[in-house]
Order: structure tokens, then C-alpha cells, then sequence
């Protein structure tokens, strides 16, 4: 193998889904039943995941899908919507801005699908009310008799005429998003004005993509929320499907298929197998890595997020090109992990500090101290541990979120789980390691519950903590044990 920077790219995939080419990101995309879940014909799906999680990848494979079945799509960006409910305003009235604004957007992009003038549709619209698919499939039958269509759009037309569908796609609502109260009354008030329109129309087809920091904020300062918590899609993903994914980006690359609906329920011996030739096979470190299998020093350094595996991959990728290596080796990994990790602490920063303007000294407080290391691992806390840590990092100064409440023990505590710097860990009888993340179950890190987990500051944070003891990591971090599934093979 030959890591030129083409051939990097499309083994691991762009970082980003809107920079990947749509006929290679069909070609490589696993379908979980999260995509499943979000392509349904329900008339609303929120999609909440971390940043880096694969929420527009999602969508844009499913908008792909829309128009392959003839559908009209309706994609709809932060730039789109900037001046909608920007101003201050009681919440019902900043709802009843939502649908005005949502509404002419609407018929303002179906007719350029459609390829017919728009007139003078803001005001046309207006004596409809919310019924935007009658005005619709009234209009642009008048307005199509008066002009030819190319074939196109005359059966994209036909289609939306005899199906009277729409599918609305708004990703990326979190670009700008600072965490202060009317940031969150304004996505609060789109959310109930998205279910009412869905109400009034039975075919349009609501798809928003959110954060799972600002649905967080939303849904608990807003009880009217709880309406369409039955709408929301947590975006997850196992250390098994991701390592699925990976292979079958490797497969695809090489001109080969692969059935991730097989390779699922394929054993992790089995599929360790298809990254033979592109990495090796075995962690040649020290301590508790040394002779593990690679494909799980890879899960157990990424934080379940795709695109912490492609930013790790392609930087091993890049070092291994360097060296002139045909393969991607443990030292590779070893040269890129202090720089990758230092990037996630980063990246975590900048997700977050929205919310806790002070995220990063919470974040370096976390560091263990020398008498922490002499004990033990210093990354392994009890709940006890961790708030008398946290309690240390308070009496430096107070924390304040974004929306002037200042920071308890407890809420600093929920909320470093809550961006997965934090996950939950038992020791489990028969040996092996039991880890929770947030997605996973978002209750543990509640101030009065205890349900039996102590805590650990997930390892792709750890070379950015102890830039001064980078080789104790291999003899103090267990790796993950990543669950089986009914294996196949």
C-alpha cells in the first residue's frame, strides 16, 4: 500500500460528509437502524448525536435516497434561517415567526425544484394559512401549464403531484450557537413550530439534525418539549458497528463489496482480518497493550465517533507515508497519539465552551496528581472521588454556564459525562470491563442517583493530560472489550 494522500482519503473517508464525494460516501456508508429509524415515514425525526458523530452523512445519504425514489427534498441551511425568530420575543410569538419563515422558504425552494416562477408567493401563501401542501400542489399546477418543463423537473413535478410528499432536511442548526437563552428559546420555538406544520400537513416530512449539547439545553428548559421527545433519534454508535464501518470503507476502496448487514454479526477475529495489508496485525507496545489485536487499541482510543477514527487513521496513514511504510504499524499509531489527543481535548473545547465558557480549566483540573499516580491509575475515579476533585477545581474560581447559573459539584460532575470526557465503568463479574456512555444511558450522572458505576476520563484524553508520561498510558489504561455479536463467522 502506497499512503499518497488519494489513497489515504479514500481508504478512511473525508472527515466531514459535505466534502465527500456523494457517489464514494454511497459506496461506504453503513445504514445502522439509527438510519433506519430517521428514514421512516414519520412526519418528524430529530436527530441528536455529538459533532462528529455522522449526523450529516446521514442526511445526506438519505436525501440521496428521497430524490432516487423521485421525491421532492428541501435542504435547508443555518445561512437560509439566520433571520428567522432572530429577535427577542415571547416564545409563542417567535413559534408563529417560525412558521411564516418555514413557509415561504418552502414554497421559495419547491418552486426552483420545480423550475417555475415564484411570483408573489409570500403573499400568496399567507391567505392559506399553515396549509402549505394545498397551496402548493394549487399553485404549480396553475403556474407549470404556462411554461414547458425540461423532463426533469416535469417528473419530479408529476411525482410530488400524485404522491403529495415533501421531505425537509435542516442540519447544522448548532453553527453559531452559543448557548445563551434566546439561542435556546429560538430552537425551542422551531421545534414547536415544525410539529405543527407536520400536523397540518400530512406530507411534509420534518428531518432536524441537533447537537446533543443544544437538544440537552432545549429539552431541559423547555417542558413543552416533552411533545416530541417521542420524535428524537439518539445517534449512536457501537465499537463493533464502527468497526464494521471501517471495513467496509477498505473493501469499498479496493473495489470489493461488503454487506454490512452480514459483516455485523461477523466476529472481531474475522473482520480483524480485513484490515490485514493496511495496518498490523498486533500492538507491538508494552504493558496492557502489548500483542493486542489493532482493531482494538483503535475502539478503544476513539470516543464512538466516526470521525475520531478517520482524523486517527489518516494521521497514522500520514506518518507511515513518511517513513515509507506499506503499512500502517504500532509505531505509526504511537507518533500520532500525544497530537491526536491534544486535538480531541481541543475539539471538546470548542464544541463545548458555549455552554461552560470556563471548559478547559474544568477539563486540566481532571489531570491526576502525583499522589493519584503513586496509587494507582489516576484516571479511575469513584463518584466520591470525583466530586472532591471537582470541589479542589471550584475553590480556584466558580463556574458559570452560558446562562449566568452558576456550576454545583454535581452539574460539573453530569456535565463532563455528558460531553464524553467522562464514562461510566464497572468491573463486571467474569472479568471483563463494562463502560457507559452518555448516549447510552443519561441518567447515572444524576445528583441523587447511584447506580453502581465509578468514572473514567476516557483514554483518547490522556496523552493531552500527561504530556510529561506519555509511555505510562500502555501500562495503566485496559483497553476496551468490545462486545461480540451473534458471530457468523
Amino acid at each position: 500500500m502506497i499512503f499518497n494522500e488519494e489513497t489515504i482519503q479514500g481508504l478512511f473517508g473525508n472527515e466531514a460528509a459535505e466534502n465527500e464525494t456523494p457517489a464514494r460516501l454511497k459506496e461506504y456508508y453503513v445504514k445502522s437502524a439509527v438510519y433506519e429509524q430517521v428514514a421512516s415515514s414519520n412526519p418528524l425525526r430529530i436527530l441528536v448525536g455529538h459533532k462528529g458523530i455522522g449526523k450529516s452523512a446521514l442526511f445526506k445519504i438519505a436525501i440521496s435516497e428521497d430524490a432516487d425514489r423521485g421525491d421532492l427534498t428541501i435542504f435547508i441551511r443555518p445561512d437560509d434561517i439566520v433571520s428567522i425568530a432572530a429577535q427577542e420575543k415571547p416564545i409563542l410569538e417567535l413559534i408563529r415567526d417560525w412558521k411564516t419563515g418555514l413557509l415561504g422558504l418552502l414554497a421559495e425552494k419547491a418552486y426552483q425544484a420545480f423550475g417555475v416562477s415564484p411570483g408573489n408567493q409570500h403573499a400568496d401563501i399567507r391567505s392559506w394559512g399553515t396549509r402549505v401542501l394545498e397551496f402548493l400542489t394549487n399553485s404549480v399546477k396553475l403556474k407549470s401549464a404556462e411554461i414547458s418543463l425540461n423532463p426533469a423537473k416535469k417528473a419530479l413535478l408529476d411525482h410530488f403531484l400524485k404522491r403529495g410528499l415533501v421531505f425537509i432536511y435542516i442540519d447544522d442548526l448548532d453553527r453559531g450557537w452559543e448557548g445563551k437563552i434566546h439561542d435556546i428559546r429560538r430552537i425551542s420555538a422551531l421545534l414547536n413550530a415544525v410539529r405543527d406544520l407536520a400536523s397540518d400537513n400530512d406530507g411534509l416530512k420534518f428531518r432536524i439534525s441537533l447537537r446533543s449539547d443544544v437538544f440537552f439545553l432545549v429539552r431541559t428548559s423547555d417542558e413543552s418539549t416533552d411533545k416530541i421527545e417521542g420524535s428524537v433519534i439518539w445517534h449512536s454508535w457501537t465499537n463493533h458497528e464502527i468497526l464494521v464501518l471501517l471495513v467496509k470503507r477498505i473493501e469499498t476502496f479496493k473495489g470489493r463489496s461488503f454487506d454490512e448487514r452480514e459483516g455485523v454479526h461477523y466476529g472481531q477475529q474475522y473482520l480483524s482480518g480485513f484490515l490485514d495489508g493496511i495496518f498490523e496485525s498486533r500492538f507491538n507496545g508494552s504493558g496492557l497493550w502489548d500483542n493486542a489485536p489493532m482493531y482494538r487499541v483503535l475502539m478503544s482510543v476513539i470516543r464512538k465517533r466516526p470521525r475520531d477514527l478517520v482524523k486517527l487513521c489518516t494521521a497514522a496513514a500520514r506518518q507511515a507515508a513518511a517513513d515509507r511504510s506499506q503499512v500502517i504499524a504500532t509505531n505509526h499509531l504511537k507518533a500520532v497519539f500525544d497530537d491526536y489527543s491534544q486535538g480531541r481535548l481541543q475539539d471538546t473545547v470548542n464544541e463545548y465552551r458555549t455552554e461552560l465558557p470556563d471548559i478547559q480549566r474544568l477539563l486540566l483540573s481532571m489531570r491526576p496528581t502525583k499522589r493519584e499516580k503513586l496509587e494507582g491509575d489516576g484516571y479511575k475515579l469513584t463518584t466520591n472521588a470525583l466530586l472532591a476533585k471537582i470541589e479542589k477545581a471550584l475553590q480556584t474560581g466558580a463556574f458559570r454556564f452560558a446562562n449566568g447559573r452558576n456550576a454545583t459539584r454535581q452539574d460539573l460532575a453530569g456535565f463532563l459525562y455528558k460531553i464524553n470526557f467522562l464514562t461510566a465503568r464497572k468491573e463486571l463479574p467474569n472479568g471483563l470491563i463494562s463502560r457507559r456512555y452518555f448516549e447510552e444511558n443519561r441518567y447515572l450522572a444524576q445528583q441523587f442517583a447511584d447506580f453502581g458505576f465509578d468514572w473514567e476520563i476516557h483514554p483518547a484524553y490522556r496523552w493531552a493530560l500527561q504530556p510529561d508520561d506519555l509511555s505510562s498510558i500502555y501500562h495503566v489504561v485496559r483497553l476496551s472489550d468490545i462486545e461480540e455479536p451473534s458471530v457468523n463467522k
